[in-house]
């Protein structure tokens, strides 16, 4: 079978003819050299009723369509300036709602500046095959399976002590109306021996990356509450956490942030739905099997502030550091 390219008006018309004639739609495809797959889309794709087939309409509706993706694809092709904002947000690990929305509120009163999402994955995938096309794909947000769950033999043999039930969590963290509200995460790396601490904030959607040296519960306690320090009063509440054994010194951790840690049921991840999003957006940068012990520190805090710098659409495309520094201003003075 030969490398598949779009039916011509020829083929169309042996389409036609064929299914006047009484041929099955396997014979024409064998007749054509096509995949019988192409011909009975072909078919269903321009008429309800095999008989009722018109090659010179089909054509003309294949034509059209080519003729619009070459003219949305164009827009970012002639008009430079939006071209190199698009890829310069699709290098930052953008995905193309998120430029689209993000340039409407950028500029308002220019339609030059502005472009729809689907006209930007258009542009992607009619681009001609080679390291171009890939390195921009490449930037695309991946869908990834549901994380395993980690530690489960371990957890088990070390449960944790004198927790407080996600149950027993004030309804004000659920609303997301009052910002201060986090939740926490390991994200675990090569042979689950490395790991990396996440703290999202349930409101604005502000991450924290915490490099983390060691897995054991101190470890983690002090990164954590170092991590606090350096946010205002006003703006930490609570924590949400799974039951890792990593938030063992829980008490402790309270004591000395004044943060009371709440405990979701066990392998609920649901339960800390913002951070099982986000700790999805951290792989885009650290896969898994990622060995975070080779790590620096400064490869972390770009791809936070990456993170931070990224309009979401919870957020009507503004960027949980744009919220998050509007809180921390009224904080601060407060």
């Amino acid at each position: 079978m030969p490398q598949y390219h779009r039916l011509n008006v020829n083929e169309r018309e042996e389409i036609s003819l064929g299914l006047a004639q009484g041929r099955s739609r396997r014979d024409i495809a064998l007749a054509l050299d096509r995949y019988p797959s192409t011909i009975s889309r072909e078919i269903k794709r321009n008429n309800n009723h095999a008989s009722c087939y018109r090659a010179v309409e089909s054509q003309e509706r294949a034509d059209d369509q080519v003729h619009n993706t070459i003219r949305k694809t164009q827009k970012l092709e002639t008009n430079k300036p939006l071209k190199q904002v698009v890829l310069c947000y699709l290098n930052q690990l953008w995905s193309p709602e998120q430029i689209a929305k993000r340039l409407k509120m950028l500029y308002p009163s220019d339609m030059a500046m502005r472009v729809s999402h689907e006209t930007i994955y258009q542009y992607l995938y009619v681009l001609p095959r080679g390291e171009l096309r890939r390195e921009l794909t490449r930037c695309l947000r991946r869908h990834h399976t549901h994380r395993r769950t980690k530690n489960k033999v371990r957890r088990q043999s070390c449960p944790i002590q004198d927790f407080i039930s996600i149950e027993e969590r004030p309804a004000e963290v659920a609303d997301r109306i009052v910002p201060g509200h986090w939740e926490g995460d390991l994200l675990s790396g090569h042979d689950n021996k490395s790991a990396l601490g996440t703290l999202v904030e349930r409101t604005t959607r502000m991450t924290f990356l915490v490099p983390i040296k060691n897995k054991d519960a101190m470890s983690v306690r002090r990164a954590f509450a170092r991590q606090f320090k350096t946010i205002p009063d006003g703006l930490k509440r609570t924590l949400t956490y799974d039951h890792g054994q990593e938030m063992a010194q829980h008490k402790l951790f309270t004591k000395n942030t004044r943060i009371q840690v709440y405990f979701a049921h066990p392998h609920s991840p649901w339960e800390r739905g913002t951070n099982e999003n986000t700790n999805s957006l951290i792989r885009q940068f650290f896969p898994k099997g990622t060995n975070f012990s080779n790590i620096p520190n400064k490869a972390i805090k770009k791809a936070q502030d990456m993170l931070n710098d990224r309009p979401r659409k919870t957020l009507q495309f503004y960027t949980p550091h744009e919220v998050f520094n509007k809180l921390l201003s009224v904080a601060l003075v407060t």
